[in-house]
């Protein structure tokens, strides 16, 4: 069983630091010291909650994917495994993994979070909730991934609004979601942050304000970058509810 999810946002290690201090500012969480054997981490950690953002330094163009912090992580390992995951690198606090399209999820320990950071409101009163991942999925791979995650999670799973959209809701008080997005044409899958936002227009001047850039608009979406090269939606979505 899922208790808790984390939502990493990966970038070049050389912009690293620049993308930490803007997801800190946007989302009003406070970064802490880099962390990791190589100093590539950074806990964006909201005031009263359970830090549910990291920020992660690599080695190769950058992207997102999620931590699932589980009680057995042999189990959950195991189901992966048998629905299809294969599994990499291997600590005995974490479990790197890919789903049968190659999205890449780590598998880490449940430590005890309960308390999922707030819904923001923004100076100007927009209000925004950094609260779910969208997996990227060429045609071909779509039905498959769709069936990978919702076996593996046992979330609530559902089409969205939209006929390339399928949604997996955790269970109330769970941060991050899962969005998996069917692709026009066939590429390798990817993942990038989606925040929940009750107004585009004056989400998008607010995130401009703090160095993105706007990419374009969707139908009820506006795709930005971040100022290390990220891209990441903000959703026309109620920030309390996700819906």
């Amino acid at each position: 069983m899922i208790r808790w999810t984390y939502l990493f946002v990966d970038h070049p290690a050389p912009a690293a630091g620049r993308a930490a201090a803007f997801w800190g500012d946007v989302t009003g969480t406070r970064p802490s010291a880099p962390w990791g054997e190589r100093g590539e981490f950074t806990t964006l950690s909201p005031d009263g909650a359970d830090a549910c953002l990291v920020s992660q330094a690599v080695g190769g163009p950058g992207g997102a994917h999620p931590d699932f912090a589980v009680e057995d992580m042999a189990a959950f390992t195991d189901r992966a495994e048998r629905l299809g995951a294969t599994t990499g690198p291997t600590r005995p606090e974490l479990t790197v993994m890919r789903s049968p399209a190659g999205q890449a999820f780590c598998v880490v320990p449940w430590r005890g979070q309960r308390t999922r950071p707030p819904v923001l409101t923004h100076p100007g009163g927009v209000r925004s909730r950094l609260d779910q991942l969208c997996l990227d999925v060429s045609p071909a791979a779509f039905d498959g991934e769709v069936a990978f995650w919702t076996e593996l999670t046992g979330w609530d799973s559902r089409p969205g609004a939209h006929a390339e959209f399928h949604v997996l809701r955790p269970p109330l008080g769970v941060p991050v979601r899962l969005l998996v997005q069917r692709l026009d044409e066939p590429r390798a899958v990817s993942a990038h942050p989606d925040l929940a936002c009750s107004d585009l227009a004056a989400g998008r001047i607010l995130h401009e304000r703090h160095g993105a850039e706007f990419v374009r608009d969707g139908d009820m979406w506006t795709v930005m970058r971040d100022p290390a090269g990220g891209v990441y939606c903000l959703t026309g979505r109620d920030p309390d509810t996700g819906e």
